[in-house]
């Protein structure tokens, strides 16, 4: 039997296709069948035995389940750095109603949370690839490599990526290769040991993911390095695959992570695609990992990578598909409606004659944002006919002078040579929507099976207008009961809606005057505070989720029943133009209680930007926890009021 996210396609010696039963993209099944892989070529690897007995036998308990051994599973042992850091066991979760887990849910390791910032002047392309990085960029502000890979999945994704497969290429696929050795103990565990929601499941979960080789595709910022540790605590071993310059490299040699494998990302997106797939497919032929696990991404541009490595692999991973339209403003909004889910109202402009009809079918007020994607260049709120044209205008002038540097789009300028000019391949249609009113949420959403496992809500502050720069966020939500229910169950309609299964997603709506609309699906864990706003609120680590996904295990947050903490953040906007300067205040700061950082996102001495001149500098980040999310939302005002980075004009 070989697996798939979404599908398990058991394959009987005459290659007859049957289905079984699964609970995940790839978990385990009910049955086994055995001699499907007899005379496939193996390259010289231990060849796993495929026997019908070895297939069929299944563990009887929980004991001889967590006694299961991983075959070939390399001689690399992560070192995690151990940390006094403690977790609560005391936290609740919005789980399904049928999970009635009980209240302890123990990390059984520790490790070390990290959070660093890196400063965009070093200019490196590992990166810059990571779209989650705070503060603002204009093309001139460094120089950088340039790189097509970015610019395609930015402006213009999936770009040269393969296009999805159809059913038939997915089983032959399939058939190609042999199951994981994850799979293979799965194989072996009754369902009912894998699913349920309590601590001795969970347990059960984190013992067959040790030991996987689980590939990471980009590494991302520094900040980000506490998702190679969590995954080095689990026991996998770790390969990421990412451009030469990288600060992950250093892993290697801290023992965190197995294998650095450099791959040139200012290629194509083709040819990263095809340098990463060898990459893998060597994977374990040196006795230092085992063959391929699973494979995941922390970083947004490479959703799409890592989709279709996983489809090409026959690995549990998201259908690009899916990916892709959840990537595409316009595509989303067509699946929402022909889910018969709420959508605002929305014309995609491909040309300027179109604009009047726009319009005319949407209304006003109405937001205008390129349809293109990951860029807060070019959207705006338009209050009446005349503002369209000329914000119409202005946005297409502006998307034909866009560069890509650091991650995001930004305007170009003439007097340098930083960026990769994106005018010969970006799509400059314009999606004019509906202004949605209201407040602003994230969902993050655990899906396992088809069916959701974990979705907590957060509020989010009112954006500065008409830039829709974010203020702050609140955890656990302080909207009425009624109104966090409306937004969850969207949430995971909508993820549903665009063809997904199983995962984690960061899904941002809106409880809106006429009721809950879906802003976008973001097809990985939100980035930012994400991770550490739910594990402190809610006790779910969402990057154990997320590779639990990766490898096909089943994902049942065990969560206690009420939250033990809230907690409340925020980047702090530039009030006005001028000159940042005294950090100081922040290093006091820092020392109060309830005081989980205060991040300096500027240097002293830099030139930022108000609401008056254009999109605000952000010129720091704060987080902090109280035990009810109005003290933690107080809290958060209070700090912002001090003025901890002021600017003199």
């Amino acid at each position: 039997q070989v697996h798939s996210r979404e599908t398990l396609v058991p394959l009987a010696p005459s290659h007859a296709t049957h289905r079984c039963q699964q609970d995940t993209m790839g978990g385990a099944s009910s049955k086994a069948c055995g001699g499907c892989f007899s005379g496939l070529k193996t390259s010289g690897r231990a060849v796993p035995d495929m026997s019908p007995y070895s297939q069929q036998k299944q563990v009887a308990n929980m004991q001889e389940a967590m006694a299961l051994q991983r075959i070939s599973a390399g001689t690399f042992l992560p070192s995690p750095p151990r940390s006094s850091r403690t977790v609560s066991v005391d936290w609740a979760s919005p789980v399904p109603p049928d999970n009635t887990a009980g209240n302890v849910v123990p990390l059984d390791c520790d490790f070390e949370l990290t959070i660093r910032e890196v400063d965009a002047a070093q200019g490196s392309l590992a990166t810059q690839l990571d779209t989650d990085q705070p503060g603002r960029a204009t093309a001139a502000s460094f120089s950088r490599h340039r790189s097509r890979f970015e610019m395609e999945q930015i402006v213009a994704s999936p770009g040269s990526l393969p296009r999805p497969m159809s059913v038939d290429e997915r089983e032959a696929a399939i058939r190609s290769i042999l199951p994981t050795a994850t799979y293979q103990m799965l194989a072996k565990v009754p369902p009912q040991l894998l699913t349920s929601a309590d601590a001795a499941s969970q347990s059960l979960r984190r013992n067959l993911a040790k030991g996987a080789t689980v590939v990471f595709i980009s590494a991302g910022l520094p900040g980000k390095r506490f998702t190679f540790e969590r995954a080095a605590a689990l026991g996998m071993k770790v390969v990421i695959i990412e451009h030469p310059d990288s600060w992950s490299r250093s892993l290697v040699e801290e023992g965190i992570v197995a294998k650095f494998l450099p791959v040139d990302m200012s290629q194509s997106s083709e040819a990263v695609f095809e340098q990463a797939l060898a990459h893998i497919k060597s994977l374990g032929e040196d006795g230092q990992t085992g063959a391929v696990d699973g494979i995941a991404t922390f970083v947004e541009l490479s959703v799409p990578l890592v989709a279709r490595l996983c489809e090409r692999l026959g690995l549990p991973g998201h259908r690009p598909a899916a990916v892709d339209s959840a990537r595409n403003k316009h595509a989303t909004r067509a699946a929402l409606k022909a889910a018969g889910l709420p959508t605002p109202k929305n014309y995609l402009i491909k040309t300027t004659t179109e604009v009047a009809e726009a319009g005319e079918r949407v209304g006003f007020p109405a937001v205008l944002k390129p349809a293109s994607g990951a860029a807060s260049l070019g959207v705006k709120k338009v209050l009446n006919a005349a503002e369209l044209v000329e914000t119409y205008e202005e946005i297409v002038a502006e998307l034909k002078t866009l560069v890509v540097t650091s991650g995001a789009l930004v305007k170009g300028d003439p007097t340098s040579n930083a960026g990769v000019d994106a005018s010969n391949i970006i799509d400059l249609s314009v999606i004019m929507e509906q202004y949605l009113d209201g407040p602003e949420v994230d969902v993050d959403v655990v899906m396992s099976g088809g069916e959701y496992q974990y979705a907590a809500v957060a509020d989010n502050g009112p954006t500065m207008e008409p830039y829709f720069n974010e203020t702050w966020a609140v955890c656990p939500s302080l909207l009425p009961k009624d109104h966090q229910r409306q937004l969850k169950e969207l949430a995971i309609a909508s993820v549903k809606a665009l063809g997904f299964t199983s995962g984690v997603f960061h899904v941002e709506c809106k409880m809106t005057s006429t009721g809950p609309q879906l802003i976008e699906v973001n097809a990985r864990m939100g980035g930012g505070q994400v991770f550490e706003c739910n594990l402190r609120s809610w006790g779910v680590d969402l990057v154990e989720e997320t590779l639990f996904a990766a490898l096909g295990i089943p994902s049942r947050p065990v969560v206690p029943k009420q939250p033990l903490s809230a907690v409340a953040y925020c980047y702090v906007n530039a009030p006005v133009s001028g000159k940042a300067h005294d950090l100081s205040k922040l290093e006091a700061v820092l020392k109060r209680p309830g005081v989980v950082w205060a991040k300096p996102l500027v240097k002293a001495g830099a030139e930022v930007v108000g609401p008056e001149k254009g999109l605000p500098t952000w010129l720091c980040d704060l987080f902090v926890t109280r035990p009810t999310a109005k003290e933690a939302l107080d809290f958060l005002h209070a700090l912002e009021a001090e003025d901890l980075v002021p600017v003199s004009i």
